[in-house]
């Protein structure tokens, strides 16, 4: 069970160091959604401190450090070293100075004691073998009343993309993301804040369109910029051709012209941790 998570932590790691420079042109939009309604619901305000968990490029917590202003402060981290530098990137050309990325497992966050008002974890727990110790790593990071928003992409049926995984899984030896679907099945999300000790708990759903103008813009997404990196890049050009032939039937049913709108569904939830006793509890 150790060596299968340890594999699944390494095909994370470089496989989205092998997607990074592709991940936002290919997937920010279709994924805007989601970030949008963690944003809604778990707003920053100005000078609080925010942590962001599996921040890839960081959009969540560019716009958490936008939120926040001068006063506050942001730190994103990501298990994949070459997200952690485009997101770092895009802090400095924004001019976000509070705003730091570091190279970090979900699963074993080190904050150094800092108590975090606010935390986000966007689309990341699905890739990460144990998402309740991410948890619970999370929960420890806050303050007494702090916040935590999450989003996991919701059930496999009502995602139009999701064929990719079975049809990258007949050309390699191991699953690729075994889990990714689970946490999107109903209750599920709120379960885990509550195993983690989070309190008042509440998920929602998102229905989304994802648009790709053409079969390549499609097939990039699903390959290049996704979480099937790793193994596409180790394909050779008669294993790619025929994944690729069998994706573009699988999503067929979403060909609008030339291009597609694909369903996805998102789950979202909230919930804080509890509140410091007073000295007379």
């Amino acid at each position: 069970m150790k060596d299968h998570a340890r594999l699944q932590r390494r095909v994370q790691r470089y496989g989205w160091d092998l997607a990074a420079s592709r991940y936002d042109a290919l997937w920010q939009a279709q994924l805007s959604d989601a970030h949008r309604r963690l944003l809604a619901l778990a707003p920053a305000a100005p000078g609080e401190s925010v942590l962001d968990v599996a921040c890839g490029t960081g959009v969540m917590a560019l716009a958490a450090a936008e939120a926040v202003g001068a006063s506050g402060r942001v730190v994103g981290v990501d298990i994949a070293e070459r997200m952690v530098e485009e997101a770092n990137a895009l802090a400095q050309a924004r001019g976000l100075h509070h705003a730091r990325f570091l190279r970090m497992d979900g699963e074993a966050l080190d904050t150094s004691g800092v108590g975090f008002d606010l935390a986000y974890c966007a689309l990341g727990l699905m890739y990460m073998p144990d998402p309740d110790q991410a948890m619970r790593g999370i929960r420890g990071a806050l303050r007494p009343g702090g916040r935590v928003a999450v989003a996991v992409w919701g059930q496999r049926a009502r995602c139009g993309w999701s064929p990719v995984f079975p049809i990258v899984d007949e050309e390699v030896t191991s699953d690729v993301c075994p889990l990714f679907f689970q946490l999107g099945h109903e209750g599920m999300l709120a379960d885990l804040c509550a195993r983690a000790g989070f309190v008042d708990a509440e998920e929602h759903r998102v229905e989304a369109v994802l648009a790709y103008a053409d079969d390549e813009e499609a097939c990039d997404a699903a390959f290049v910029g996704g979480p099937v990196a790793m193994a596409w890049s180790r394909f050779d050009e008669t294993t790619r051709r025929r994944v690729r032939t069998r994706y573009l039937q699988a999503i067929r049913p979403w060909r609008v012209g030339q291009g597609y709108r694909m369903p996805g569904e998102f789950v979202v939830a909230t919930a804080r941790t509890p509140a410091a006793l007073s000295a007379t509890e």
